[in-house]
């Protein structure tokens, strides 16, 4: 057993999850790398994708030494009609092709780090995604164990103005029928549920959650009977999207 091993009380994952983890490229064509035998853990060739390997352990491709990547840190304004894939097979624009047009333009001519979006939001929704490359920063934010430590914020406008009662019924919580034939209900809430404006035929509400239910604002609103115009996150744990324009990044800390 190599010293790397004695000193490292850390867990081992499968060596294409660390190569993932060390931001060389996505998990699944770590594992494809390890299929074809172009990886090396340790000094020998690995041909199973969930080899145990450690954080700190010698791991090469094609006979080259993978270095722990630098951490990146990011967040975007998604505006409305992105999807939050890597790539789509309808062809759609993706929130990986706009991080790249943007970094580009921050950083001319240095390589785009292989990045990910932390969770997602769905096409039709817009405001803050983070990105890292760091998964275990990811993996806490995410962390379904820990919801109300890592709080979401969205400003949400809605055809007509939900009364004071059915606001109170979101942050009590309710059963959600199913999306499709085949689904069973779902409890849903929101930790926070309150008017920020209105108009004479809509209004903007401020919902916190601290579940990541697919779609859970919708599904809620529309079982109260509003239609959602807009849905807008602001705000991730501590991070807030600030003065960024649709389609901007930065880096955060």
């Amino acid at each position: 057993m190599s010293a790397n091993h004695q000193n490292n009380s850390n867990k081992p994952h499968g060596v294409a999850r660390v190569i993932s983890k060390r931001g060389f490229c996505s998990r699944s064509i770590a594992e494809n790398l390890v299929r074809e035998g172009r990886v090396s853990l340790r000094g020998k060739i690995v041909r199973d994708p969930d080899t145990p390997a450690y954080e700190n352990d010698e791991i090469a491709v094609d006979g080259k030494l993978i270095e722990v990547a630098q951490k990146f840190y990011f967040a975007m304004n998604k505006p409305r009609g992105i999807v939050t894939t890597a790539s789509d097979e309808k062809g759609r624009k993706t929130v990986m092709d706009l991080f790249r047009e943007q970094y580009a333009k921050m950083f001319p001519g240095k390589p785009v780090p292989h990045i990910s979006p932390v969770g997602r939001l769905d096409a039709a929704s817009e405001g803050l995604l983070l990105f890292t490359n760091d998964t275990q920063w990811a993996d806490t934010l995410l962390d379904p164990r820990e919801p109300s430590q890592h709080i979401k914020i969205y400003r949400v406008q809605v055809a007509g103005k939900p009364s004071d009662a059915d606001l109170a019924k979101m942050e009590k919580g309710f059963n959600v029928p199913p999306r499709v034939f085949g689904e069973s209900e779902e409890f849903m809430h929101a930790e926070r549920a309150v008017l920020h404006s209105e108009g004479e035929k809509n209004c903007w509400l401020e919902i916190t959650l601290s579940e990541g239910k697919n779609r859970e604002i919708r599904r809620m609103l529309a079982h109260l009977g509003y239609e959602v115009m807009r849905l807008v996150r602001i705000q991730f744990d501590k991070y807030t999207i600030g003065d960024l324009k649709p389609g901007e990044i930065r880096k955060i800390n």
